[in-house]
Order: structure tokens, then C-alpha cells, then sequence
């Protein structure tokens, strides 16, 4: 019980974190809930920490480019965020255009053109930490294996948890889809839920190293995507293809005109397609809606104390709420990928018809 109170204690401090980020974007008293979102929800060369009245606390990243006049740059994003004109060295993040958001190089003609940019951003930093955290994880697990023999017993505590982790996603997921050979395609299996499932429970941390948006940038998903269409593909058996590219349906629907095999040919795309918008939209949108329910707090400060003070708690209520539902999605998320990961995989490895 006191672990409980521990846990739902540390949920509603957390929780309080999210108002004092999002003040930070009143302006004359009047809040843009539409920034707030954005601002938190998208890349940035920054990592905002809070705001407390006119200080801003942030961690600056390291901003690397490569010009094609003037070769490579190295520097702090504190020169271009916080410099006198925001310009250093002849680079400027962009407010508006087609590269909004952006560094951007000003030629002397004054054109703004995209240099190569390979910056740590907050994205890239938080891909980073919570990269560790699931090897860290992993390893530490694995060591306590590796120290156990087989008249030890059962596994307690965190390694438990991951025993009942591992077992779960292996046994009712992976070795169901997937058949016989699973053990091949657990590894990448196993890591695609864990790595899913720790980046989406730290992007609902509202406080550094936590609250990056990592799987809820479609860059992010699109490699997870592309690792499962060539998973899909490169270990698909003669069958598979055959079934691609002739499959058993009427001649006249595989000749003169080859109208079958180009659906599924176009089918192979479409499902590593679907597989990065689900991840990406649910992660974004469940972010999205969090911040929205809190900016109620400020959008109706001004309507007075009556109003202010009920909405107020209906909104923290309901972030509360909408943040606990949303560690359920992180978990849904991450095994539904897995799960569709899974069946495409175990559909590639079909085997020929024995009669």
C-alpha cells in the first residue's frame, strides 16, 4: 500500500509540472492554446525545462551544420535563441517560410537556404537517453540471469516484472504470430516493444530527462516501419513471393494484364505504412490532448474566480485522468506494433501446400 501511495503521490507532483510549462506561454495575459501544444509537441534545438515569469530555464543542445561556402559549424543553440538579431556565424533559425523552425544559412543576397544539419535536438536527445535506458535495463536483467542457476528461485521484484514482460510478449505474441521459427525475430521483436513502450512512458514525464516526443515523430516511426518491412521481406519464403506475384486467383486476373500481383505488390507497402501512422497519431494525439486539457486552466483565468477555479479542477482532474490513460496506450501501443510486426512476419514465412 505505502508503494501505492508512493506512485499516485509522485503522478500528482508530476502533474503539477505541466501548468507552469504551459504559463510560460501567456503574453499580455492572453494564452495561444494552439503554441502551447505545438511548442511542446514538436522539435526543438532547445530543451525547455519551465518558465517562472520572464526566465526561461532551458538546456541548450549542440547545433552542427555543414555549409557548402564555409564548411562545418559547431556551436551552442544558446547563440542563435538568445543572441542579439538571433543570427551566429550567418545562421538563423527561421520564424516563418517553408523552413519555420529550422537553422537556416543567409547567403549574401539574402536567400535562406537549408544547410546540412545533423544537430542534437531535443528529439535526438531524448532518443539518446532513453536508448540507455532500455539497454541499462536489458543488461541488468541478463546479469541477473546470468548469475542463477536452475535450482534458484523464481525471480522477485523488477526482474520478476520483466520476466512476466518478456514471457508475455514472447509466448502470446511472437511465438503465436510468427510459428516455428520465432526465436529468430524475437530479438528485434522484443526490442521493438521495449523500445516503444520506455519512449512512450517517458515522453508523459513532464520534467527532464522525461516529456520528448520521441515516438510521436513520424521520422521515429518510419525507421521502426522500415525495419519491419525488411524483416518482412528479405526473410520471406519462395512461397510468399510466389503468392506476390502469382497468386492462386483466375488467369485472367494475373494476365495479359497483371492486376492481382500489383495489389499485392502494393500491399507490401501499405502495411509498414500503416504501421507508422498508427504509432505516430496515437502518441501525438494523446500528447496533444494533455497539454489542451491543461491550457483550460489559463484560457479560462481571465472569466473569473468562480469559473477559473472549477475549470481549473476539472482540468487537472482530467489530465490526471487522460495521463494515466495514456501509460495504458504507451503499453497498447508498443504491443500492438509488436503484434502486427508479428503476423506480417508470420505471414512471410509461409510454407508451400503439401498434398
Amino acid at each position: 500500500m505505502k508503494k501505492n501511495k508512493y506512485i499516485i503521490t509522485l503522478i500528482l507532483c508530476l502533474m503539477s509540472v505541466l501548468p507552469i510549462q504551459a504559463s510560460g506561454h501567456q503574453e499580455g495575459g492572453k494564452v495561444d492554446a494552439k503554441e502551447i501544444v505545438f511548442h511542446h509537441v514538436q522539435d526543438a534545438y532547445e530543451w525547455h525545462i519551465t518558465s517562472w515569469g520572464d526566465k526561461h530555464f532551458s538546456i541548450s543542445l549542440p547545433i552542427i551544420l555543414y555549409s557548402s561556402d564555409t564548411g562545418w559549424h559547431c556551436f551552442s543553440s544558446s547563440h542563435l535563441l538568445h543572441a542579439e538579431g538571433d543570427t551566429y556565424e550567418g545562421f538563423k533559425i527561421a520564424t516563418e517560410g517553408d523552413y519555420e523552425g529550422k537553422v537556416v544559412e543567409i547567403k549574401p543576397n539574402g536567400e535562406e537556404v537549408r544547410p546540412f544539419d545533423i544537430s542534437i535536438t531535443k528529439t535526438v536527445l531524448s532518443l539518446f537517453i532513453n536508448c540507455l535506458v532500455v539497454i541499462g535495463v536489458i543488461l541488468y536483467t541478463a546479469r541477473w540471469y546470468k548469475k542463477q542457476t536452475p535450482e534458484s528461485p523464481a525471480p522477485k521484484g523488477f526482474i520478476g516484472f520483466m520476466e512476466m514482460f518478456i514471457m508475455m510478449v514472447e509466448e502470446d505474441v511472437i511465438k503465436s504470430c510468427v510459428g516455428k521459427d520465432y526465436k529468430k525475430f524475437s530479438p528485434y521483436l522484443l526490442t521493438a516493444f521495449f523500445f516503444i513502450f520506455v519512449n512512450n512512458v517517458m515522453g508523459l514525464i513532464p520534467v527532464f530527462p522525461g516529456g520528448g516526443n520521441v515516438t510521436g515523430n513520424i521520422a521515429i516511426t518510419m525507421v521502426l516501419a522500415l525495419c519491419t518491412f525488411v524483416a518482412v521481406n528479405v526473410f520471406g519464403t519462395k512461397e510468399y513471393w510466389k503468392e506476390i506475384l502469382w497468386p492462386e486467383v483466375p488467369t485472367f486476373l494475373k494476365c495479359p494484364i497483371p492486376l492481382m500481383p500489383a495489389i499485392e505488390l502494393f500491399g507490401i507497402f501499405t502495411k509498414p505504412f500503416a504501421l507508422m501512422i498508427r504509432l505516430f497519431a496515437n502518441i501525438f494525439a494523446g500528447h496533444s490532448i494533455i497539454l489542451a486539457l491543461t491550457s483550460i486552466i489559463f484560457v479560462t483565468a481571465s472569466m473569473g474566480a468562480a469559473i477559473s477555479t472549477s475549470m481549473s479542477i476539472v482540468s487537472v482532474l482530467f489530465s490526471i485522468f487522460m495521463n494515466c490513460v495514456e501509460v495504458l496506450v504507451a503499453f497498447i501501443q508498443a504491443y500492438v506494433f509488436t503484434m502486427l510486426s508479428s503476423v506480417f512476419i508470420g505471414m512471410s514465412r509461409v510454407e508451400g501446400h503439401h498434398h
